[in-house]
């Protein structure tokens, strides 16, 4: 089947952030499926938050790389927030209204996991059945985790860190790769996550300057009491600075745009342990809004297109 260009939306799909200090608390009872959450938590969230801006840049950054990516193709772009607003359903209302002959929807997380890409899938199921439209021919890539251009961003912005530390440190300095943690209990039940974020990171290396050193870490575990993936970042930065290499790069390549995760937690926690410990250290940009980001998305839309 091929459709007209001009009747294709494309649903880019995010996870979402508090848009004010006043919307943590309950932004954190949607990301938390509705269980409550203890007034000093929410009150340290909303410290994160203050000193990161205030807000989350999601929103923003994916309403700008939609506009970009209608720029390339002749798409509609719709972007909806599996947390906060504008909620999938919400946005999935608004692709029923406009009445395309076909939807092309991307979850902007390109390592699958049940736990996170399928959230999101199951959030657009729900609101195909509760509002409308699901006879409306849909296709999501269930993993991009390899896709040339996400790899070839991704090494860009590694190779640019490292750029940042003197020639003659380059060759010595160790990068960094991190993705979100999520329950050890997906390694028991046959998750694909673990081996998902391998392969980005496999791929990115292959683009480096051979014998580049390089480690891993999940990062941002969560407070519940069960096990979470490791190795942590802290330890591994102790770990690093006790090798008495010059400085670390962390390339956070489980993430696509900014947001707390990388703000604060890199950009401060970390930040301030490596100063602690006496290790310079240096953050990968992220792909955001950035122009190859948009062109992967673009040819995402085009390989959807064409399968079918």
């Amino acid at each position: 089947m091929s459709a007209d260009p001009d009747t294709v939306a494309v649903f880019l799909m995010a996870l979402g952030g508090p848009d004010s200090l006043e919307n943590v608390e309950p932004y954190l009872l949607d990301l938390r499926g509705g269980r409550p959450t203890s007034p000093e938590l929410v009150e340290e969230i909303r410290e994160r938050y203050r000193a990161t801006g205030g807000r989350s840049p999601v929103l923003e950054i994916t309403r700008s790389l939609g506009g970009k990516l209608e720029a390339r193709r002749r798409v509609h772009v719709f972007v909806g927030l599996r947390h906060w607003h504008p909620s999938i359903a919400e946005t999935w209302k608004e692709v029923v209204e406009f009445g395309p002959d076909r939807v092309v929807g991307i979850c902007l997380a390109p390592q699958y996991s049940a736990m996170t890409v399928g959230k999101y899938l199951e959030k657009l199921d729900e609101a195909r059945r509760d509002v409308g439209g699901s006879e409306i021919p849909l296709s999501v890539p269930k993993s991009w985790a390899t896709h040339p251009g996400l790899v070839a961003g991704l090494a860009e912005r590694v190779v640019e860190a490292l750029g940042r530390f003197p020639a003659g440190e380059r060759a010595s300095v160790p990068v960094l790769f991190t993705a979100h943690s999520l329950p050890e209990r997906i390694v028991r039940e046959g998750d694909a996550y673990p081996d998902e974020v391998r392969a980005t990171m496999e791929a990115v290396i292959a683009l480096l300057p051979a014998g580049q050193p390089t480690t891993f870490a999940y990062q941002s575990q969560g407070r519940s009491p069960e096990p979470w993936l490791g190795p942590e970042v802290e330890p591994t930065l102790d770990h690093l600075a006790a090798e008495g290499v010059p400085g670390v790069v962390i390339a956070p390549i489980g993430f696509l745009s900014d947001h707390v995760e990388t703000l604060y937690d890199i950009d401060i926690e970390f930040a301030a342990r490596a100063e602690k410990l006496g290790l310079r250290m240096e953050r990968t940009a992220m792909l955001n809004d950035s122009n190859v980001l948009a062109d992967t998305l673009a040819a995402l839309v085009d390989e959807q297109l064409v399968s079918d």
